[in-house]
């Protein structure tokens, strides 16, 4: 097969292989509805999915309501959510983000993304998560393996390292209803084979076209 020669072929044949490889595109963080995500995305920042996934059972089973957290103690949450990290500021935003839903959203976590980044705690990434796993709308979200890949596939620029900058160069490539599939299928191969510091291009579905493939 010819390489596919721009960034958009490069990105639709990624697209295609990886949803080969990963039939099944699943967002790691575990959660039951559209509140608990946000809370778990929140609570991911500098953390690991399955760190996320050891407190949040706890933080939902206290504070399973956008109407119960806000009322919480901070001194509590800061010791349930304590392992993931920057605790403090982490309360602070899942605190604030619950006050925020109750009093300008009835409750429930809001669809627009103008909606979604005025939450505290919540920027692009975030909501594009949320909109994309529990909502059904477009949403690519973009961290440091979609950032990693993207660039290593030669799909954009090696100078291309702002996530909002990325986002808006990935959305034209993607259709719109698939591009929080896209993401998490690269998260997932960024986790799986393509890692950082040494790519396991041998067992890469990608490696054919990938400009920086053994290298």
């Amino acid at each position: 097969m010819a390489r596919p020669r721009s960034p958009k072929g490069r990105a639709r044949l990624t697209h295609e292989r990886l949803a080969v490889e990963y039939p099944e595109a699943i967002c790691e963080l575990d959660h039951r509805n559209a509140f608990e995500l946000l809370a778990a995305t929140i609570l991911s920042a500098q953390s690991t999915d399955q760190r996320v996934n050891l407190v949040t059972p706890e933080l939902f089973r206290r504070w399973p309501t956008p109407e119960a957290l806000m009322e919480a103690p901070p001194e509590e949450v800061q010791a349930v959510i304590h392992s993931t990290g920057f605790f403090q500021s982490k309360t602070k935003s899942l605190l604030g983000m619950a006050t925020r839903l109750v009093e300008h959203y009835g409750g429930e976590v809001p669809g627009a993304m103008t909606d979604l980044v005025s939450l505290p705690g919540v920027g692009r990434k975030t909501a594009n998560v949320v909109r994309s796993v529990a909502l059904g709308l477009p949403g690519l979200p973009v961290d440091t393996h979609v950032l990693r890949l993207t660039r290593r596939l030669g799909i954009i620029g090696e100078t291309d390292t702002d996530p909002v900058k990325v986002e808006m160069l990935l959305n034209p490539m993607i259709p719109q209803r698939e591009r929080g599939d896209f993401s998490l299928r690269v998260i997932l191969h960024g986790r799986r084979v393509c890692f950082a510091r040494k790519p396991n291009c041998a067992d890469c579905v990608l490696a054919d076209f990938c400009p920086n493939a053994f290298m």
